[in-house]
């Protein structure tokens, strides 16, 4: 919502393509091959595609994205649209599916912010008039904050969000209030607040989520979304996360802004699945998957860099007195982290599939394919390393236990790596 956040140019992954044009004669002239970005252009607060040459890194395509519905995206793997500045018919021919939904998904973000801007600024601030600022955060301001959030329009909205975003102790005060409420069992207050975070939520603002997936506050955003007035039972998510969600690792990981990364990826992943499965729309659960999907990409990106972590992972694969249950664990733990590493630049992957190699990788799968165990060999055929994982996937070779798509809290889940 609001503006481009400029976030968005700095957590994109490139990714590789195919540029094309269609000639006069009605072919496709191939353009040249680089990495695309979704980028600030020069000199300009307008966001646009970017491809860099591979070869030379020059500047080889740049396409400042419209706002118009000209962008259509074909076979998985392209996106094509005629461009109104040059009136000629141009492609992107993708790599990799999930680079071209990855681009295609934030082409998509910066037409809705495009939309959003594009409204008058005379009725924007008309409409608006009584939306100056924020009322203070406090109990007896609830049901006004309320009102706002829940029945605001596309303008109020962005409003909102610029409003929220700028008040540093919005949602430390408001988390405050939800605290309080519980403790005094104060079931309307609850219920208000409930609804506050879900609209807040459903506003899809990458800023605000930035802020609410942060480690300070997304126990008690999870734990304000407990008290939904349409369900009969007090949820316990805190405690199904606290008590019954176990973390173990395959291989200790030393870096905390890895270990925060998995753990935020997995929260995110869960109140996307269950706490909120019911009331997400579609633009919201993309822009979610895109946060899990940049999450991911991050954690193993650090990971292939900590050359003592990947030295250690292999020390223990071929030390003889390593259990036969944690060299398993330890396979499958590989077995994800290559399987994640499809979301890297094909530079990164192919370096890090050489440092694989060289530590030994092949001889892991051979022991593998070796044992008697069916399902444990199944991990261990050379392609199931390099297939692809869908861009929601989570990082859950060394994450907490829950099911793939878990619909209820309460019950101890299995612990997965895979």
């Amino acid at each position: 919502m609001g503006a481009p956040d400029r976030s968005l140019a700095t957590s994109n992954s490139m990714q590789r393509v195919k540029v094309y044009r269609l000639n006069d004669d009605g072919k496709w002239d191939d353009q040249g091959t680089g990495h695309v970005t979704v980028d600030y252009l020069e000199r300009s607060e307008e966001l646009g595609l970017c491809v860099v040459d591979e070869e030379d890194n020059e500047t080889l395509f740049l396409h400042r994205i419209s706002s118009d519905d000209i962008y259509r995206k074909q076979e998985d793997t392209i996106i094509s649209w005629r461009d109104p500045e040059y009136s000629t018919e141009l492609a992107l021919s993708f790599q990799e599916t999930t680079g071209c939904s990855y681009i295609w998904d934030h082409i998509c973000n910066v037409q809705r912010n495009l939309h959003f801007n594009s409204l008058n600024n005379d009725t924007f601030h008309r409409m608006n008039s009584e939306l100056r600022e924020l009322p203070a955060i406090e109990l007896s301001t609830l049901p006004l904050i309320l009102k706002i959030v829940v029945e605001s329009g596309i303008a109020d909205q962005m409003r909102l969000v610029e409003l929220i975003v700028a008040n540093q102790d919005f949602f430390k005060k408001l988390m405050d209030i939800f605290l309080i409420c519980e403790d005094l069992e104060n079931l309307d207050g609850l219920h208000m607040i409930y609804k506050i975070v879900r609209g807040i939520i459903l506003l899809n603002s990458s800023q605000i989520f930035e802020k609410i997936f942060g480690d300070e506050l997304i126990m008690d955003i999870i734990g304000s979304l407990e008290y939904d007035p349409e369900v009969p039972h007090v949820q316990h998510h805190r405690n199904f996360l606290k008590e019954h969600v176990i973390f173990k690792e395959a291989i200790p990981i030393k870096d905390p802004s890895v270990l925060s990364k998995i753990h935020q990826t997995y929260r995110i992943g869960y109140l996307k699945d269950v706490v909120l499965a019911r009331v997400l729309d579609e633009s919201t659960i993309a822009n979610l998957n895109s946060i899990i999907h940049a999450n991911n990409a991050l954690v193993v990106s650090l990971l292939k860099d900590d050359n003592t972590f990947i030295q250690e992972l292999f020390i223990r694969l071929k030390l003889p007195t390593t259990s036969e249950e944690s060299k398993k664990n330890l396979v499958r733990f590989l077995h994800e982290f290559c399987s994640l590493s499809k979301n890297l630049q094909m530079v990164q992957q192919l370096r890090l599939f050489r440092d694989l190699m060289n530590e030994g990788i092949f001889d892991v799968i051979a022991d593998v394919l070796q044992s008697p165990d069916k399902k444990f060999v199944l991990t261990g055929y050379p392609y199931s390393f390099l297939e692809p994982r869908s861009k929601s996937s989570t990082f859950s070779c060394c994450q907490e236990g829950r099911d793939s798509t878990p619909r209820t809290v309460g019950s101890r889940p299995d612990y997965r790596f895979w």
